[in-house]
């Protein structure tokens, strides 16, 4: 019985794969377990709620809102990507001295920053962290210099630190952008435009014609910035990290928290896959027993399921699953508990009930019932194993729909608000003005990944019931 039952088996296995659609739903999805299972192993759930929920600081070398790099390839222009300069690593691009002041307990720190910038667009940003052990008044006076590769030198700022980990948003700093444009108005004595930002000034080629257009062509070359801190006390320390951000990061791009999104792409595939069976599986197996059960004893029973029915499948299903969102603030899990206790009965209990209302009367279960088979048996035995075939195309298209409700509660703010999934990546991208901005690429991965998992289902769902049913067969 159990070899006939795997021959079985195998043999639709091989009939779905014999269509296209079949084999195009098998690939997605072998695509997808693939991937849900390096997503596992890559980020351990502990460490993606981690990443996923961390700080702001946690990615602060990241750009912020930076498209995907795989952009690069629809691209005329070569797009920034972000450098990142740390005195406190080992690098040809960056050297340090130390030089102590006998006699004052001072010294003098000097950091130079190289780089070679030769993209078409300006960064997004540019800012400098600073490291230091003061305590007191002590704090450390820095000069700032850039130099541009057409040998400018240009004093940006003199600046006192004000914590041991302070930091200096050099692209977005007032300060610094009044004296960048008093420097160049008294070079270029022109009515100066309002569009002037820090990094035009600093990263384009400067001139009255820029100057009063706000337009700059990029000046590529090796740009150096030099940091020389006045230090008290000569065992303080001083060291500095200049990051150049980009406009393209990794092969996700980033969001507005300059969150990585491959973090939640790659575990919103688990997550999705693991809710849509589960729900799907769960809900078709416990609708096959009730509606077996009230096909085959008939009577009040079957009333009464079919009330029950009947009042269910005219209640409003997702404002009830957000209002229990809403009140109670629900993981996952619970999420999908409730899922599957509204979805019991649903309409496939009916199209089942029907089924079995047909197989009761088969002369088969007259002589199985005739020679003394328990009702246990016969619905085990003879019923079940009869209406299966049909539910199950049904059971693999189902899944999609409980996909796409999970993304649509963390959509709408109401899913778990720990788990990086799908539906939260669009939440933010909505909330943010994604489409608004022209960041496609926030809206478009998700969604993808979304259309993917739903047609994988859904061609092989496809092809299952080309198999049941004989007469959507391909000629």
């Amino acid at each position: 019985m159990g070899s006939a039952r795997e021959g079985k088996v195998k043999s639709i296995v091989r009939e779905a794969l014999s269509y296209k659609s079949g084999a195009a739903g098998v690939g997605i999805l072998i695509f997808l377990a693939a991937l849900s299972i390096y997503a596992v192993i890559a980020i351990p759930y502990d460490e993606a709620i981690r990443m996923w929920r961390g700080q702001e600081a946690m990615w602060l070398d990241n750009p912020r809102t930076a498209a995907p790099e795989w952009i690069q390839f629809f691209s005329v222009k070569k797009l920034p990507k972000t450098i990142v300069l740390d005195s406190r690593t080992r690098s040809p691009y960056v050297s340090k001295a130390e030089v102590e002041m006998p006699g004052l307990n001072m010294k003098k720190v000097i950091i130079e920053f190289r780089f070679v910038y030769d993209f078409d667009e300006l960064p997004s940003e540019l800012n400098i962290f600073f490291f230091s052990n003061f305590s007191g008044a002590g704090a450390p006076l820095v000069t700032i210099n850039w130099v541009k590769p057409s040998a400018e030198t240009i004093t940006m700022a003199k600046y006192g630190l004000r914590a041991p980990d302070d930091r200096l948003y050099v692209s977005i700093s007032d300060s610094i952008l009044r004296t960048l444009t008093n420097l160049y108005s008294e070079k270029y004595p022109v009515n100066t435009s309002e569009r002037l930002t820090v990094l035009k000034l600093l990263f384009g080629k400067v001139d009255g014609a820029s100057l009063e257009s706000g337009e700059f062509e990029v000046e590529k070359g090796t740009y150096r910035l030099i940091l020389e801190a006045l230090v008290f006390g000569v065992q303080t320390s001083f060291d500095a990290k200049a990051v150049v951000y980009g406009t393209i990061h990794g092969p996700a791009g980033t969001d507005h928290l300059r969150r990585p999104l491959e973090i939640a792409l790659l575990w919103g595939t688990p997550i999705a896959l693991a809710f849509g069976l589960t729900a799907s599986l769960l809900t078709t197996f416990i609708q096959l027993v009730i509606a077996t059960v009230s096909g085959w004893y008939g009577g009040w029973v079957d009333s009464l399921i079919q009330r029950i029915t009947e009042v269910n499948m005219v209640l409003p299903f997702l404002p009830f699953l957000i209002m229990i969102s809403v009140f109670y603030k629900v993981d996952i899990w619970v999420i999908l508990a409730v899922v599957i206790a509204l979805s019991i009965f649903g309409g496939g209990i009916k199209s089942t009930r029907a089924l079995v209302m047909q197989i009761k009367e088969y002369p088969y279960i007259e002589a199985a019932r005739a020679y003394g088979a328990s009702d246990f048996r016969v619905i085990l035995l003879y019923i079940i194993p009869k209406i299966l075939p049909p539910v199950i195309p049904g059971l693999v298209s189902a899944v999609p729909g409980y996909v796409f409700l999970e993304a649509a509660l963390a959509f709408l703010g109401l899913g778990d608000p720990f788990l990086p999934t799908w539906g939260k990546i669009l939440n933010d991208a909505n909330t943010n003005g994604a489409l608004y901005r022209g960041l496609y690429y926030w809206v478009l991965e998700p969604a993808a990944m979304l259309m993917l998992t739903s047609f994988a289902f859904a061609f092989l769902g496809f092809a299952l019931d080309k198999i049941v049913n004989p007469r959507l067969r391909e000629m």
